[in-house]
């Protein structure tokens, strides 16, 4: 029979391309978020509501990308934090166990839960903003039933209507010439969407439980990646300048400075290779040929 998948924040970055794919593996893909482009558009802070969808539902798999990731606002406003990236993994966590369910969550978390000078492995949480804190109170959550919680980070050509990812930021910046700056002091191991996507399909299939890291191999700074991913397009990086994050005006809550994962558990799990961050960004870099 075909496994019947909920794509929680379907219409969201990484959910745009993750829905599509899910499909081409011959998933039955049910979708939610807050847009009417969705099937479902439920309050997932609403207890009620989110068990009555649940319920009508009865899926397979749960997979979770809905969150508040605006890491400023988070900080202002922890309560929306609070709400959107923990209390609705509790709502969804209760009923699963509630309900007694088969139901296997997928949760994605993120690479900020991060911030010492090392290569992390799962174990080495150092929390030091609010969107991190809720973060990892989310998977706390979302560990009180057998699961599977994805940290991790991407970047590609956005097939969203009303979100751009960092290289779509750099790409329409490069291409108009405007005076950019990009940080020097923020390490990350991110992966493109599309082999988020495939991590996340394998995940659903063969369920491990547990808290992962999903990066890229040889990680590399912010403003690394930004020159590499110009390179690759063929854009000149004139107007892009290196900086650090304690010289910009812009940021109102603190950025971790070395995020960069250790992602041999689920390599081992999986039976899978990781690509590097630069073949990433070759990668990802063909989506905007078509674009010129």
């Amino acid at each position: 029979m075909t496994m019947k998948l909920l794509l929680l924040g379907s219409t969201g970055l990484l959910g745009s391309t993750l829905g599509p794919y899910l499909r081409s593996c011959e998933y039955e893909v049910l979708t939610h978020s807050r847009s009417e482009r969705s099937q479902f558009q439920v309050d997932l802070d609403d207890t009620i509501k989110t068990y009555e969808m649940l319920d009508r539902i009865s899926p397979d798999s749960i997979i979770n990308l809905a969150a508040l990731t605006d890491v400023d606002l988070c900080e202002i406003e922890p309560n929306k934090a609070f709400l959107a990236n923990v209390r609705t993994i509790e709502n969804i966590s209760n009923w699963i166990n509630q309900r007694r369910s088969s139901c296997h969550l997928v949760h994605i978390s993120t690479d900020q839960v991060y911030d010492s000078v090392c290569l992390h492995t799962e174990d080495s949480v150092k929390l030091t903003n609010y969107y991190g804190f809720s973060k990892y109170a989310g998977e706390l959550a979302a560990s009180s039933i057998p699961s599977t919680i994805l940290r991790t980070n991407f970047f590609g050509r956005s097939r969203c209507s009303n979100r751009s990812s960092l290289t779509d930021w750099l790409y329409r910046s490069l291409t108009r010439s405007d005076f950019i700056e990009v940080f020097d002091d923020v390490m990350f191991s991110p992966l493109s969407m599309s082999t988020v996507s495939e991590m996340i399909e394998l995940s659903v299939r063969y369920r491990p439980v547990g808290v992962f890291n999903l990066g890229s191999h040889n990680g590399m700074s912010k403003s690394d990646l930004a020159f590499s991913f110009a390179d690759k397009v063929g854009l000149s990086t004139n107007t892009m300048k290196r900086t650090k994050t304690n010289q910009v005006s812009f940021l109102k809550a603190y950025r971790p400075k070395d995020m960069r994962m250790d992602s041999d558990k689920i390599e081992r799990i999986l039976g899978i290779k990781l690509p590097s961050l630069i073949d990433e960004i070759e990668q990802a870099a063909e989506d905007y040929y078509e674009i010129k």
